[in-house]
């Protein structure tokens, strides 16, 4: 059976990216005639800008097939501008070719796009191109890309036989090293699955303008590459692309799932949030510039369908979910400056069309400044948009000198309390804010027991705090980098609306903010210059003069190549001026490296000029009742009129550490080994109080010592009350409508439970809401249930109860928290899980019935 497979090839600018998609479209049949660049006759550089800067802007497809295989052919763009363009086609490839110049070997971009494939699992072969004008031998150059990209880039030689290649893999592979070991020849398939793995990297070499290698390098791509396996049942797909032929609206897409057909309708839902119907027009298969018309397409086929007109680039059809959100972005805005006669909110909906289509082109209109906005990766964006724009709408526009995209995160940990109470009104709001690692982002979280606010008043304030872009309070710049959990909030049953929740919700980001104050972030280039030796001085002084961070990688003599990291504001221009001095012979490649705190925060501040108590639109102040009527309290006041205390403390180190740590569970798949890990590394080894040796007793000095005797070591379970009866499916329904209810009913359980097991068990209720509440402590059954008194969480209360049973009792905790998780496993202690300790209830509750059933028949 053939295989379909879709690959991409990438690679930094001028690294021969294009000339090998041409080589292998030549080498494979489909073309009659080689292209070239410099030509500018190839075949998927098609577009006017494209041919005359000899550079791939817009990611297109082209069809070909070898011996055993049919591909699709994804040709991205290389320069660092367009590196969204190249990014959104990744979640789509099936495998990838990685192009490096043997001349200039691993550059910036090429391992911000090596990380790109590994961030989205693409398998990928690498390809070394321009060998034949490379001083460098082939060995070399593989010990070269293995140091800065993978010890697992393994060097695939033409000459070489199946033995000599089977040597080389066992260097890198103890699987491959067991096989030559034990002198059984690698099975083919084994390496193809290692490669799919991302596990090793063919590294192949040639020359795709002499068309030396390509024979080498298909047949190894058809060899070791794995057919992909699909879903047969449903219809799914991923958007990755939007164009316009003549007046259709076409929408690129890769069928992931089931079949699409003309004439078949598809439900989505829009950017906006409207739920739309539509048919499917046409069903295009592009290849270059030429398309065939089909009727149906399967899974694993690239298509452009016609009929949608609300689809939008990285949406999930059918049963795929979105794609995330690309990793790089923007680091610069700038203003568009359209002729006077221009009506600026009329041509602003046309210039979105461009966006639809190339949305890296991130067009904004700025409502304070009553301006359009473009935030793009550098100048060669800002000629393609202007091409675009004229051929488009036949408007001829300039762009300003453009400015920086700062961000800001909170400077500290702290609790921001939004409260909004005009007549008729009411809700508050408690967030508790804290920075994050840079990269991090925005996250939201809710640590709130239902008892204490309902369910859905919680659900409809995290979409609140989704919905916002939030701003800072230095320049009123984009927040990131921050946590904001919900540990606080009051509806009235009467007079609170959902839009009440929206303003205290809003009040409370803001007033947090300004509690803790902010921290101004600027984006950061990471740089490569190569400049000859004479202009390494005056290199070296513009950089230090420019707040970089750099060192010497090479030099020979003649050329020297520095490398380092700067801000953007700082770099931005600056290859201009190294041209100038270097007269023609300095090389300056950037790339975006993340944003870290701003070198010059002050005078960016001062020089901004935002007042953030007079940004009306977002507001850190609140609004109270007082004599029948709403009065504003300034932000700084708002303490001392709250209605809730959350009772958020300082963290410690452990609590630190701990949610991060959970976070990356999430996000990362990490096991629970991979998480103690990270655990041992912050905190050491666990260390629990334990017995020392049995101590030596004796009655007096003469009796021979003897020793102790030993205690044997008891069981203690401890069980989060609500933890439980939430997670439960049979407790939750009985908890919609009578928590009393559900209380009683797990009390009961656990009865029968203790009773059957014998175990010794706590089962601890939250009750630091109650006011005055002076908590219980009781028996029931043979087992201890507490109920904690005001201002202390349950949380707490294990806490501190685990640790002060000490080394005479083995502690299990049963909870779904998972800071109270990870504090058990730093502290030597087992944890279950709500689902682990229902099983095991369920299956005594079965043991008991069984035992009964067995006496009745007994007595019988």
């Amino acid at each position: 059976m053939r295989k379909k497979l879709t690959i991409g090839i990438l690679a930094h600018v001028d690294a021969g990216k294009t000339t090998l998609s041409e080589a292998l479209l030549f080498y494979s049949g489909k073309l009659r005639s080689l292209g070239r660049v410099d030509h500018r006759n190839t075949f998927l550089d098609t577009n006017a800008v494209e041919r005359e800067r000899g550079i791939t802007i817009f990611s297109k497809q082209a069809r070909f097939s070898s011996a055993h295989c049919d591909f699709i052919l994804l040709d991205t763009p290389g320069h660092v501008d367009f590196s969204a363009e190249t990014e959104r086609t990744l979640a789509l490839l099936d495998y990838a070719i990685l192009v490096i110049s043997a001349p200039d070997g691993v550059q910036n971009h090429t391992r911000t796009l090596w990380q790109l494939l590994d961030f989205y699992h693409v398998p990928t072969f690498l390809f070394v191109n321009k060998t034949d004008i490379a001083i460098k031998q082939k060995e070399d150059l593989e010990a070269e890309i293995a140091k800065a990209l993978s010890p697992h880039c393994v060097g695939f030689y033409d000459a070489q036989t199946k033995a000599e290649l089977d040597e080389r893999l066992a260097l890198v592979h103890e699987d491959f090293l067991n096989s030559v070991l034990s002198g059984e020849p690698i099975d083919e398939g084994d390496i193809a699955r290692q490669i799919s793995r991302r596990k090793l990297f063919p590294c192949l070499f040639g020359s795709a303008l002499r068309m030396i290698g390509i024979d080498f390098l298909l047949d190894t791509v058809d060899r070791y590459s794995l057919a992909p396996v699909y879903e047969e049942g449903a219809f799914g797909a991923k958007v990755y692309k939007i164009a316009r032929a003549s007046s259709a609206r076409l929408t690129y897409m890769k069928v992931t799932g089931g079949k699409l057909s003309a004439r078949d309708e598809l439900t989505y839902l829009s950017a906006d949030g409207k739920r739309i119907s539509e048919k499917v027009s046409q069903i295009r298969l592009y290849s270059g510039e030429k398309f065939e018309q089909v009727d149906s397409v399967s899974p694993g086929e690239i298509c452009a369908v016609s009929g949608l007109s609300a689809t939008f680039v990285g949406q999930g059809l059918g049963a795929e979910s979105d794609t995330c959100r690309p990793v790089l972005e923007p680091v610069l805005a700038y203003r568009i400056l359209l002729p006077p006669e221009c009506d600026l909110t009329a041509t602003f909906p046309k210039l979105k069309e461009l966006e639809e289509e190339e949305p890296s082109l991130h067009l904004y209109w700025n409502e304070e400044l009553q301006q359009i906005e473009a935030r793009l990766m550098g100048d060669i964006q800002i000629d393609l948009l202007k091409r675009m724009i004229r051929e488009r709408f036949d408007i001829s526009c300039e762009f300003d000198t453009g400015k920086i995209l700062y961000k800001e995160k909170i400077a500290k940990k702290t609790v921001g309390i939004g409260h909004f109470e005009p007549l008729r009104h009411y809700a508050e709001v408690q967030l508790l804010m804290e920075p994050q690692p840079s990269g991090t982002g925005l996250i939201f979280d809710t640590h709130l027991p239902e008892n204490s606010l309902d369910i859905n008043w919680q659900r409809l304030i995290l979409s609140h705090l989704y919905e916002k872009a939030h701003r800072g309070t230095l320049i009123g710049a984009v927040l990131t980098d921050t946590k904001i959990t919900l540990v606080a909030g009051k509806a009235h049953l009467k007079h609170t609306e959902g839009g009440d929740f929206r303003e205290a919700t809003l009040r409370a980001v803001r007033q947090g903010l300004m509690r803790a104050g902010c921290v101004l972030l600027e984006p950061y280039y990471r740089f490569r210059m190569e400049i000859p030796a004479e202009a390494v001085g005056r290199a070296m002084t513009d950089l230090q003069n420019r707040a970089a961070q750099f060192e010497i990688e090479s030099s020979d003599g003649e050329r020297t190549v520095l490398v380092g990291r700067a801000p953007v504001a700082k770099l931005h221009g600056y290859a201009r001026e190294l041209i100038s001095y270097t007269r023609g012979q300095g090389r300056l490649f950037c790339t975006s490296d993340g944003y870290d705190p701003c070198h010059n925060q002050e005078e960016i501040v001062a020089a901004s000029a935002y007042d953030p108590e007079a940004d009306l639109e977002n507001t850190p102040h609140s609004v109270f009742c007082a004599r029948g009527a709403g009065v504003v309290v300034p932000w700084h006041e708002v303490e001392q009129h709250k209605h809730l205390d959350a009772n958020v403390s300082l963290p410690s180190a452990a609590e630190t550490i701990l949610p991060r740590a959970a976070g990356l569970a999430k996000r990362y798949h990490l096991s629970d080994e991979d998480l103690e890990a990270i655990m041992l590394r912050e905190f050491g080894p666990i260390r629990r109080k334990r017995y020392s040796e049995p101590k030596i007793v004796a009655s007096n000095p003469k009796q021979k010592p003897r020793k102790a005797i030993e205690l044997p070591q008891k069981h203690m379970t401890i069980v989060y009350g609500y933890n439980l009866i939430f997670s439960w499916d049979a407790l939750k329904e009985i908890a919609d409508y009578s928590l009393e209810k559900a209380r009683e009913t797990l009390m009961d359980l656990l009865s029968s439970y203790v009773a059957y097991t014998k175990t010794e068990l706590v089962l601890v209720f939250d009750a630091y809401l109650v006011k005055d509440g002076v908590g219980s402590d009781f028996m029931r059954d043979h087992y201890r249930v507490v109920y904690t008194k005001e201002n202390q969480t349950a949380d707490t209360f294990i806490e501190i109860m685990m640790h002060e049973l000490g080394p005479n009792y083995h502690i299990r905790v049963v909870t779904g928290d998972r800071l109270l998780q990870f504090s058990a496993v730093h502290s030597g202690i087992s944890r279950m899980t709500p689902g682990e300790f229902e099983a095991e209830v369920t299956g005594v509750g079965n043991e008991i019935t069984a035992f009964v059933r067995k006496l009745a028949r007994e007595h019988e």
